[in-house]
């Protein structure tokens, strides 16, 4: 199996005490997100694990364990968000200076093969128009270039709740927010794409783009696989055969994956989330996770799921 760790929330910086306890106790459950009453059980011990893929803003909090998963056999890279973007869109992370000393002593810990760059979403507007994603995008990229092979970007998109949040925000601090993907701004985001392979090409990283409705071709930007078993064979020597994900977007080429992650209990708070619904909902879920329990949030017995009331010792984190 290859876990994904998490698209659904960032286990990495909120929940890494529960899953190294999943590591030890070598399984966990995972709740239908459509169906609570649907519980499947995984294993997640070595002989059955191929690969781990971390998805993180903050790497911080799962840092000093990975020595326990290397000791343990387990192969893993990360799938490291790092944007450089006002408060307003991203509330709750740390400065970008922060957040870029954590991302070079990951790689450092662990090799750059394994840690990715994902310069995504991309939001296009009156407090970060293109000239703004350009310049810090380069900054980034020197910043980075020893430290990764590669950088996958992707434009925001603009699904229910993410569109709802924006136009409540656009409203409160009269700013404009464009969807750069809409047919009138396509020789405009060609253009833009040509500079952003420029300045990583420069950089020596290859770019790729993240599943969406986009063909950046054009601009010599193919899509990548996110969730990648030609390079996973590659880093760690192996000769695995996966079909490509079904449960994934249809235009997504990701290799198929457990993912042991919950929706809304991502306590990052960015405006652009498709994985959160309401703020309250995050917290009262974040209040119901306990460091023991076999899910991520609530608890699982034989009788099913319960809501549960958290534990006492909930997870400390630095964000």
């Amino acid at each position: 199996m290859i876990i994904s760790v998490s698209r659904r929330t960032d286990i990495s910086a909120f929940y890494s005490k529960w899953f190294m306890k999943r590591i030890e106790e070598g399984y966990f459950y995972r709740v239908n997100p459509y169906n609570p009453k649907q519980v499947k059980r995984f294993s997640l011990l070595p002989k059955d694990v191929d690969v781990i893929v971390f998805w993180t803003k903050n790497s911080k909090n799962i840092l000093h364990y990975l020595k326990k998963l290397d000791k343990k056999g387990y192969n893993y890279i990360f799938q490291y968000t790092l944007n450089d973007y006002p408060k307003i869109f991203e509330p709750n992370l740390s400065n970008i200076e922060k957040r870029i000393d954590t991302f070079i002593s990951l790689s450092s810990n662990i090799g750059k093969e394994k840690v990715i760059w994902r310069y995504d979403p991309i939001i296009i507007s009156d407090l970060t128009p293109i000239e703004y994603h350009l310049e810090k995008f380069k900054k980034l990229s020197k910043r980075l270039a020893d430290y990764t092979d590669r950088v996958i970007i992707s434009f925001v998109d603009f699904y229910g709740k993410v569109e709802n949040r924006f136009n409540r925000l656009q409203m409160a601090n009269d700013i404009n927010i464009r969807d750069m993907t809409f047919y009138p701004y396509r020789d405009e985001l060609i253009s833009f794409a040509k500079e952003l392979k420029k300045i990583a090409e420069n950089s020596k990283l290859k770019i790729s783009k993240c599943c969406g409705k986009i063909d950046l071709s054009l601009a010599g930007i193919e899509q990548s696989k996110c969730i990648d078993i030609e390079l996973f064979n590659k880093i760690f020597d192996l000769n695995l055969i996966y079909k490509k994900d079904k449960n994934q977007r249809e235009k997504c080429l990701c290799t198929e994956s457990i993912d042991l992650g919950m929706y809304n209990s991502c306590l990052h708070g960015c405006v652009y989330c498709y994985a959160n619904g309401s703020e309250k909902v995050v917290l009262e879920n974040h209040r119901k996770h306990c460091v023991d329990s076999s899910i991520l949030i609530g608890a699982f017995d034989d009788g099913g799921v319960e809501d549960g009331k958290g534990c006492e010792e909930q997870l400390k984190f630095d964000v």
